[in-house]
């Protein structure tokens, strides 16, 4: 039992050296890769818009300023409203450093009442989504 306990510990103890080294260098590696690749930071002018009173059955617009704060060209990679009342338009030209697009949701005002939609936005600066909301109330001329 010694024996093959004494067996165990000679071999499992360089075994652990080695994954620490192994570690240690990955680390190094994936650190340095990290500061080479540059994301793109971005800005919102605002999240949220409220468009107040729409007359049933119109459309309302809401804008949402997006900039390239970065070094890097800024992209959208991805763009979803949450319901089909509200159009989202979007270039898929890249934002370069320095300037900004605008990103449009046209609200349909069908049902009566007040409303909160959300948008969901994704760039390629950060794997996080952003959430952008309309809100307002539909009414009866």
């Amino acid at each position: 039992m010694n024996k093959i306990l004494t067996l165990l510990i000679i071999i499992i103890i360089p075994s652990l050296g080695l994954i620490a080294q192994n570690t240690k260098e990955n680390g190094n590696k994936s650190t340095d890769i990290k500061s080479q690749v540059q994301k793109a930071p971005y800005s919102w002018d605002t999240t949220l818009v409220d468009l107040g009173e729409i007359p049933y059955k119109s459309k309302k617009k809401a804008e949402y300023k997006l900039s390239n704060t970065g070094n890097q060209p800024l992209f959208i990679v991805y763009g979803q409203a949450s319901c089909g009342c509200a159009h989202l338009e979007y270039s898929d030209a890249p934002i370069l450093p320095g300037k900004s697009t605008i990103v449009t949701v046209t609200y349909h005002g069908t049902d009566l009442g007040e409303f909160m939609k959300t948008i969901t936005m994704v760039t390629n600066a950060d794997t996080d989504r952003t959430i952008l909301q309309i809100k307002g109330n539909v009414v009866k001329e």
